[in-house]
């Protein structure tokens, strides 16, 4: 069984700046801001959060099958999925345009500050679900407004259980283009601020939406872990303390595919995230959202 992940493939660009953002920007002169941070150092990694989720997913030991698009220069990027055995058959590929790049600046309490050029991504609207009867589960992260339309509607019709995950893509839609998504999904995961953001959108509340269709209600809190909401009862799952704090980039693509491997098998939801927490902790000790190594052994998997 697969697990289709549709989502951004990007280019990271990732600069650490050693002082606070917040010593650096006066509040009373934000609006008209000018401010420059000397980042020493910088590095430029394979990121989006589609193969974010479906690297970890495949360390799993899932089968991941990638729906995005990638630019003129995205051709090494699939072919590294490749390599991992994940899915590209409906990756596409857009001549004419570069692949999307994120610009990451973070500071010294892990606060980030990102500038992303959507480049392929805005054509991903183009891409079909694949021609194959295997997808049991499936996950629509930030993508081009269009793709996340039409993904939703896809898998719908298809019958397909998914993830509604809109990340830094929430802010693109109104109230009931949101409540659309949600009707279609059979989970919701957002981190603590996007969940304010959707509520807020919505008009409902956690809770209340929890008692509706959906199977749950997953919110990531960084080191404090998770709150699992099912049918308006909330439930805590502990972070997991990580061996060193390098860098938060896609550690919650990281937590987001090992959720989606429990969920495909069947597994709780609490012990799904609880596997998401354990992600999320050992990719925070790695630069990258894409460098962390997977024991399956020791997570029992093997």
């Amino acid at each position: 069984m697969a697990c289709l992940v549709s989502g951004s493939l990007a280019f990271d660009t990732i600069t650490n700046f050693p002082g606070r953002f917040a010593e650096q920007i006066m509040p009373e002169q934000v609006h008209i801001l000018n401010v420059s941070f000397l980042v020493p150092t910088l590095r430029r990694e394979f990121g989006g959060c589609a193969g974010n989720i479906a690297y970890t997913l495949a360390a799993l030991g899932g089968e991941a099958v990638v729906v995005a698009a990638v630019g003129n220069d995205g051709d090494g990027y699939v072919e590294r999925l490749k390599s991992l055995g994940i899915d590209t058959q409906q990756v596409l590929r857009v001549q004419d345009t570069y692949t999307a790049q994120a610009m990451i600046i973070t500071d010294a309490d892990n606060n980030q500050i990102t500038a992303f050029h959507p480049g392929a991504m805005q054509q991903a609207h183009q891409i079909g679900l694949p021609p194959r009867d295997d997808i049991r589960i499936a996950i629509i992260g930030p993508d081009g407004r269009d793709a996340m339309l039409r993904r939703a509607k896809d898998l719908a019709a298809a019958k397909i259980p998914f993830i509604f995950d809109p990340g830094q893509g929430l802010p693109m839609f109104d109230g009931a283009a949101l409540k659309d998504f949600i009707q279609q999904a059979t989970w919701v995961a957002v981190n603590d601020y996007e969940g304010r953001m959707l509520c807020e959108r919505t008009g409902e509340t956690l809770e209340s939406l929890s008692r509706s269709h959906l199977k749950g209600v997953i919110v990531t809190l960084g080191a404090e872990g998770c709150d699992v909401w099912v049918q308006g009862q909330c439930q805590r799952v502990p972070g997991v303390a990580a061996a060193e704090v390098l860098d938060p980039t896609g550690c919650g693509d990281a937590f987001r595919g090992a959720l989606l491997y429990g969920l495909e098998r069947d597994w709780p939801l609490v012990d799904c995230v609880a596997l998401g927490n354990k992600m999320g902790a050992l990719k925070i000790a790695q630069r990258g959202g894409q460098n962390h190594q997977v024991d399956r052994a020791a997570l029992g998997l093997a």
